[in-house]
């Protein structure tokens, strides 16, 4: 039996992802102590919760751009409702109206998203399909560093308040995924919250004492969350030969794997033999 063993790019065993939502003006801190580190996050917000519309504590929209540049912007809806509580025509104004500003905003094309209060419904989720989101994270925490199936209810591994997260940081740093039997994919470990729950100094400093003991690690790719499903994505479509002796890639995506631990790069387009 062959074990092919999903890598991150440059055949990363492990990858780190952040996602905080509402866009409070403590995001500037927290997006200066992610690029101090060299780490990377998704940042989900309110197109009419800007502190033009009267939201003081919250950042302005001419100030999006530059502000999470390196970063990503994700939708978490134009005014932060409970949507599976809203007909659908409002869930999809919600949702593709913020899309819209967003990208204006940003200059980029956004495809992700966080639900507000965490909330949904199977209504919510199909009309986020329908939308062109691609993911949209919970607030259920798994505490493990698995990778979702279930990109439109995505958990995340812990919230950074979540009494585990040292145990879990210290579990993610010592541990080697592709050494661990029946261990196909590699650990994703991502981390949520509203960076206006940093309150004190205290609060900073245990922030910053994680975020130093998880990055700038050799064996850990440090993404956004779109980049993470769009690698994924790319290696969960890999087209493999009825014998599995050899492997098509038709995305636009290099995707790194082990074979039978042997390191293999599919490039886009490629067709591999093992």
């Amino acid at each position: 039996m062959t074990n092919n063993f999903m890598c991150y790019p440059n055949w990363k065993e492990k990858a780190l992802t952040f996602s905080y939502d509402d866009g409070n003006i403590k995001d500037r801190d927290l997006v200066a102590l992610f690029n101090k580190y060299n780490v990377k996050g998704t940042f989900n917000l309110n197109s009419a919760i800007f502190s033009e519309n009267g939201k003081e504590d919250n950042i302005s929209r001419t100030e999006v751009k530059d502000l999470y540049k390196g970063h990503e912007v994700a939708v978490h809806t134009v005014t932060h409702p409970r949507l599976e509580l809203l007909p659908s025509n409002l869930i999809t104004w919600e949702i593709t109206e913020d899309k819209a500003s967003l990208e204006a905003l940003s200059d980029t094309i956004v495809q992700g998203m966080a639900y507000p209060f965490g909330t949904y419904s199977d209504e919510v989720v199909e009309i986020c399909e329908k939308a062109g989101i691609k993911y949209s994270r919970t607030v259920h925490s798994t505490h493990n560093f698995d990778v979702t199936y279930d990109w439109l209810r995505m958990p995340a591994t812990c919230h950074h308040a979540d009494d585990k997260l040292f145990a879990l940081a210290e579990k993610f740093v010592a541990g080697s995924p592709s050494l661990e039997r029946f261990k196909y994919t590699g650990w994703l470990f991502y981390v949520w919250g509203h960076s206006y729950e940093f309150r004190t100094e205290e609060d900073w400093l245990r922030m910053e004492g994680f975020v130093s003991m998880v990055a700038n690690r050799e064996d850990t790719w440090y993404a956004t969350n779109i980049e993470i499903y769009e690698y994924v994505q790319a290696f969960r479509s890999l087209v493999y030969s009825q014998d599995a002796s050899k492997v098509y890639n038709p995305s636009a995506l290099p995707v790194y794997m082990l074979h039978n631990s042997k390191k293999y790069v599919i490039k886009p387009g490629e067709t591999v033999t093992f």
